[in-house]
C-alpha cells in the first residue's frame, strides 16, 4: 500500500524536536536566537519544512536546522529592518519583490547588471537579501516564491560568485521549501563557465527547479502583465525607493469609480469614499455579541449579498476574524460566477477601521472597500469581477485593519483618511487572500476525457491521483 510508505510526519517532527534539544541545545544554546528555538518548539509547519527538504531524514534535518539557526543569529534576521540597513542597499534596485508568476508565486527579482562586486559592502548586500526573505516569510508563511535572475546587459564585472552562493544557500538551507523555481533570463555565453560551477552548488533538489529562459521562452513562466518591457512584457512598474516596492496592492474600483489612496485624499475628505453601503449580516456565531446593522453614508438599497455564497473557512486574527481564510473562489467565464464575499468580524472592544486592496484594481469592484465598524459586528464585503474579465491565480487581496481607540462619548466618527496617516505601522493587522478559479463542469469533463485518452485512466480517483496542482502543499486550493 502506498499509504504504508508515507512518513509519519507527526512522529518525525517530535523526534526532530527531542533530538535537537538533547543534541544541540545542551550547553550550546548561545549559538542560536532564543526566538528561533521557541518557534521550533511550537511551529510544526516550520519543522516539517526542514524535514521535507531533507526527505524526512532526521539526521540531515538536524544538521540543516543547526546551520540555519546559527546563520540566523549571525545575521540577526529577526532584527533586520529598513532602519538597520544602509539606505543605498534599497536605492540600487538590484533586489526586490514584485509581481507573480503563472502559478501565483511571488517573484523575487535579481537585476544582476545593477550589482557590483565589492568586498567592503558584501555583508550589507547579503543582509539586504536576508531582510527581504525574512520579511516575506513572516508575511507569507510557507508560500513559495520564484527567483528571477535578470542577466540583461550583464558582464563579467557584475558576476559575484560569493554572492550567488549565498543566495543559493538561502534557499537550500536558511529558507527551505520557499523556492518554486529559479529562472535564469538571457544568460550571456561568457557566463557559461561560471554557471557550471553554480550548478554544482545547487544539489539535485534545487537543480530540478532551475529554468533557463530567453525572451521568447520566459512567458512560459510569467504572464506579460508582470514582465518588464525589455522582456517583452507590459508591466509599467519602475523600481524606486522609498517606499518599499514589495506591496503590489492598490485601491480597488468601487461602484462609483476608484477611491483615491490615503496619500491623495484631502484632509477634509472622508476615507469611506463614494462607495459606502449599508450591510446587514449575521454571519459569525463567534462574534462578541449579536451583530448589529453596520451603516455607511449614501446608503444603497441595491447592494445585496443574499445570492452570494457565504465562505466556509475562517482566519482568526487579533482584530478581525476573516472569511474565507485563504482563497477567494470565482467561477470561470463559462460558469458566470463573478461575485464572492469577504466577511469581516470585529473581535475587539473598540471600533475597527479597515481597507481592502488588490493587485488587480482594474479587474475587481469591492463594496465597501474601506470604512469602520463597531465591536461585535460583522460586515459583508462584496467582490465582483467586471467587464467580462476572468479571475487569475496571480490576483491577490489585502485586508488591512487597525483598532480605533475612540474617545468616550465622541459623537462624530473620526476622519479615516487622517487616521490611516497617523496610525503606527505595527498597529495595523494585515491578511492576504489569493484568488482561485473554479472550472466549469464542461471544462472539467473535457479535461478528464483528454487525460483518459492519453493515459487510459477510467475513474475520477485515478484522475485526481495523476493531476499535479501547480502549488506547494501549503497552497493547495480548497474547493
Amino acid at each position: 500500500m502506498a499509504a504504508d510508505r508515507l512518513p509519519d510526519k507527526e512522529k518525525l517532527v517530535n523526534e526532530t524536536r527531542q533530538r535537537f534539544t538533547s543534541e544541540h541545545l545542551q550547553d550550546k544554546a548561545e549559538k542560536y536566537d532564543s526566538r528561533d528555538v521557541e518557534r521550533l518548539k511550537q511551529d510544526n509547519v516550520w519543522v516539517e519544512s526542514y524535514l521535507q527538504w531533507r526527505h524526512y531524514n532526521v539526521d540531515d534535518t538536524l544538521k540543516m536546522i543547526d546551520e540555519s539557526f546559527q546563520w540566523r543569529k549571525e545575521f540577526s534576521v529577526h532584527d533586520l529592518s529598513e532602519s538597520s540597513l544602509p539606505k543605498w542597499t534599497f536605492e540600487t534596485g538590484a533586489v526586490y519583490l514584485h509581481g507573480y508568476d503563472k502559478e501565483g508565486n511571488k517573484i523575487f527579482w535579481f537585476r544582476v547588471k545593477l550589482h557590483n562586486k565589492d568586498t567592503k559592502t558584501a555583508l550589507e548586500r547579503k543582509k539586504y537579501v536576508a531582510f527581504w526573505l525574512e520579511r516575506y516569510s513572516k508575511r507569507e508563511q510557507g508560500k513559495p516564491l520564484t527567483a528571477v535572475f535578470d542577466l540583461t546587459e550583464t558582464g563579467i564585472s557584475n558576476v559575484d560568485m560569493d554572492f550567488v552562493r549565498f543566495i543559493i544557500n538561502c534557499f537550500k538551507i536558511y529558507y527551505p521549501k520557499y523556492l518554486s523555481k529559479m529562472i535564469i533570463y538571457e544568460m550571456p555565453w561568457i557566463m557559461n563557465a561560471a554557471w557550471k560551477i553554480v550548478k554544482t552548488w545547487l544539489g539535485p533538489d534545487a537543480l530540478s527547479l532551475l529554468k533557463f529562459a530567453s525572451k521568447a521562452e520566459v512567458q512560459e513562466y510569467i504572464n506579460i502583465e508582470y514582465l518588464p518591457a525589455h522582456m517583452g512584457g507590459t508591466d509599467p512598474f519602475k523600481y524606486s525607493y522609498p517606499p518599499l516596492p514589495d506591496d503590489d496592492f492598490q485601491t480597488p474600483i468601487c461602484e462609483n469609480g476608484p477611491i483615491p489612496g490615503e496619500d491623495e485624499l484631502d484632509d477634509k475628505e472622508k476615507g469611506d469614499g463614494d462607495c459606502k453601503d449599508t450591510v446587514d449580516t449575521n454571519h459569525n456565531e463567534e462574534s462578541l455579541q449579536k451583530p448589529k446593522k453596520v451603516s455607511f453614508d449614501n446608503e444603497r438599497p441595491d447592494f445585496k449579498t443574499k445570492s452570494v455564497k457565504k465562505p466556509q473557512t475562517m482566519f482568526r486574527g487579533s482584530l478581525l476574524h476573516i472569511s474565507p481564510a485563504e482563497d477567494i473562489h470565482f467561477g470561470s467565464k463559462e460558469s458566470g460566477e463573478t461575485k464572492c464575499l469577504i466577511v469581516l468580524t470585529n473581535v475587539t472592544k473598540n471600533p475597527v477601521a479597515f481597507k481592502v486592496r488588490t493587485t488587480a484594481p482594474d479587474k475587481y469592484r469591492v463594496k465597501p472597500s474601506n470604512g469602520s465598524f463597531e465591536p461585535g459586528t460583522s460586515m459583508d464585503i462584496l467582490v465582483s469581477l467586471h467587464g467580462g474579465i476572468e479571475a487569475s491565480p496571480q490576483d491577490r487581496f489585502l485586508v488591512m485593519a487597525a483598532e480605533m481607540n475612540q474617545a468616550a462619548g465622541a459623537a462624530v466618527p473620526p476622519d479615516l483618511s487622517q487616521f490611516w496617516k497617523e496610525v503606527a505601522r505595527d498597529q495595523v493587522m494585515e491578511h492576504r487572500l489569493r484568488c482561485h478559479v473554479i472550472e466549469s463542469k464542461a471544462t472539467t469533463i473535457a479535461k478528464e476525457n483528454l487525460i483518459k485518452g492519453h493515459t487510459g485512466l477510467s475513474s475520477q480517483e485515478d484522475l485526481h491521483s495523476k493531476v499535479v496542482i501547480p502549488f506547494d502543499d501549503d497552497w493547495t486550493p480548497r474547493i
